[in-house]
């Protein structure tokens, strides 16, 4: 241990790494709530987790949406899922990265096999459907857990487009504060054991570099990143990015300079955002986002 940690009074260590511990444990978690997610059936009678729904000619492959870390298949769609099925799209959603013993906040197992979850999925969602491929929209952890998928699992094959929403595609420093776990024996170790959902992402992980080797993409797909300048987990905010051919990197701010929405925001109720995952979803029909799509 460096010296001057040695040198630190208590309560400023314990301060510090109270803080590394509540950051970590934010991490992409939005929309868990501190009560009970509502059942399944509520999904549906919202239109969403229809098994007979049928894609149309209009909006040919289901649509799947794949929640952020402590997040739910439920809650973190309460205004995206409805909002794509108001305008024609089959809609399913997920669990995954279950611990046992800890119901309704879920992403926080290893993110490879949350990625073979992801696969059974697909593969349920398309069988039901009949359609050949499927499009993916994700939040954080979940907008960047399918490029596993696609790229170490075959779901290049049964994709067609990936849509990220403020993903950690390269990992996240949440603002350097994973600089500082080495500083607390102990507490990597905890995290690695305990949550290795948030130990893979971060920034330098063995499973960040496994990712990331070889380049972003895979050819077939068409991948949108959709990331705003106020996110604070995923950080910095422009290694969401990905690097590659069918790719489109969009920042919030850009399309509406007063949209102020943050990391968890974006991806749960921000209507200028879902606009533009419309858009990636069909590209053929896409119109401007702008801050009037806030009322679309």
């Amino acid at each position: 241990m460096l010296p001057w940690i040695r040198a630190a009074r208590v309560p400023r260590t314990r301060s510090l790494l109270a803080a590394l511990l509540l950051a970590l444990t934010v991490l992409v978690a939005p929309t868990a709530t501190a009560s009970a997610a509502p059942a399944a059936g509520t999904a549906t009678s919202r239109g969403w987790n229809d098994y007979s729904c049928k894609p149309s000619a209009a909006h040919p492959r289901p649509v799947v949406l794949v929640h952020g870390t402590f997040g739910n298949s439920i809650d973190n769609w309460l205004v995206l899922a409805p909002y794509l099925v108001n305008r024609g799209y089959c809609v399913f959603s997920l669990d995954y990265g279950q611990l046992p013993g800890v119901p309704f906040f879920h992403g926080l197992g290893p993110i490879d096999k949350s990625a073979e979850q992801l696969d059974v999925f697909v593969d349920k969602v398309l069988d039901a459907t009949g359609a050949p491929k499927a499009d993916i929209v994700g939040h954080s952890q979940g907008g960047m857990m399918p490029n596993y998928y696609l790229k170490f699992l075959g779901g290049a094959d049964k994709v067609n487009a990936l849509v990220g929403i403020a993903p950690d595609n390269h990992g996240t420093t949440l603002l350097g504060l994973t600089k500082l776990l080495p500083f607390f024996p102990g507490v990597e170790k905890f995290i690695n054991d305990k949550t290795p959902g948030l130990a893979d992402q971060i920034a330098g992980s063995p499973f960040i570099t496994k990712l990331t080797a070889g380049g972003d993409t895979v050819p077939g797909v068409r991948y949108t990143v959709i990331a705003t300048k106020y996110d604070q987990v995923v950080t910095p905010y422009r290694t969401q990015y990905l690097d590659g051919p069918n790719v489109r990197n969009v920042l919030l701010q850009d399309l509406c300079p007063l949209d102020l929405s943050e990391h968890v925001a974006i991806g749960t109720i921000d209507r200028i955002a879902f606009h533009e995952v419309a858009n990636a979803l069909d590209p053929a029909r896409a119109t401007p986002t702008t801050c009037a799509s806030v009322i679309g």
